[in-house]
Order: C-alpha cells, then sequence, then structure tokens
C-alpha cells in the first residue's frame, strides 16, 4: 500500500468513524473532468449537463447517481477549482474523485471540510480517459446523507 493510499484510506476511514449526515443540497459530488473520454465530440468541462450520455465513459452514470441522490455536482480540471467548489457557502460534506494523489491534497486542502473520496482507474495514464466506479460513487453519497433525504427509486 502506497504512502497516498494509506490517507486517502485513513481519512475515508476517519469520515466514516465521525458518523457525519448532510442534507443533499449541502453536499458536493467533485468529479475531475478527465472523467471524460478525449475522443467524444462532447465537451464535458463544466457541468455533468453537458454529457449526452452515449456510454464511451462513466460521466454519464454519474449523472444518474447525481439526479438519483439529488446532490449538487460540479465538473474541475484541477485542485484549485475544487476548492473553489468545496469552499463555498453552504458545503458541509464532499465526495470526491479523483487520483489518490489529488485526493490526498485535497483532503487536507479541504479541511475542515470532511471529505469522502473515490477513487478513479487510470487505464491510459494519468488525467486520460480515467474511469469511476457509479456504485462506489452512490455508496458514499448515501453514507454522507441524512437518513430519508435519498430520492427513491423508481
Amino acid at each position: 500500500m502506497s504512502f497516498l493510499t494509506t490517507i486517502v484510506a485513513v481519512n475515508n476511514w476517519w469520515v466514516r468513524r465521525r458518523g457525519i449526515k448532510v442534507r443533499p443540497e449541502e453536499l458536493l459530488l467533485l468529479l475531475p473532468h478527465c472523467l471524460h473520454k478525449d475522443t467524444c465530440p462532447q465537451n464535458v468541462v463544466h457541468s455533468l449537463d453537458e454529457c449526452r450520455r452515449c456510454g464511451q465513459c462513466s460521466v454519464g452514470e454519474m449523472a444518474k447517481v447525481r439526479e438519483m441522490a439529488g446532490v449538487g455536482c460540479c465538473v474541475v480540471g484541477g485542485g484549485r477549482q475544487a476548492l473553489q467548489r468545496v469552499r463555498q457557502p453552504g458545503i458541509k460534506a464532499v465526495v470526491a474523485v479523483a487520483c489518490e494523489k489529488e485526493l490526498a491534497h485535497g483532503i487536507f486542502a479541504a479541511w475542515p471540510t470532511p471529505v469522502l473520496a473515490v477513487g478513479n482507474t487510470t487505464t491510459d495514464g494519468p488525467c486520460r480517459n480515467t474511469m469511476a466506479d457509479p456504485v462506489a460513487v452512490a455508496a458514499a453519497i448515501k453514507e454522507l446523507l441524512e437518513r430519508g433525504t435519498e430520492k427513491e427509486r423508481r
């Protein structure tokens, strides 16, 4: 286990141990722009609403997770953009998807805002065509939401 993996794992353990619960409007789903497939003609750089859900990457699945949970979401190009979003008024917790390096740096930068981190898969190398597990992201969101605030599945 690498040092960065350990930082992320310990952080996630601590956030879960604290039992933090927030309302959907207080939770931010933070996604990296590298989830977007670079060969896709649709440029998803700011919002999941820019995605046409063609299925080539995990952006469409993240949009479904966001809609199901009813949480705020943004797509960012790096740590500075991410930190600007985390520091917005009303954000009390974050579910962040990124590589371990970005997650570890972001966890410390976002303090004291709790961050539940979900690592992405970098099959094409760093910062290019990464993938995120929608089940893991949905589970992280569910852990932070107050009971009864998640939208009903139809």
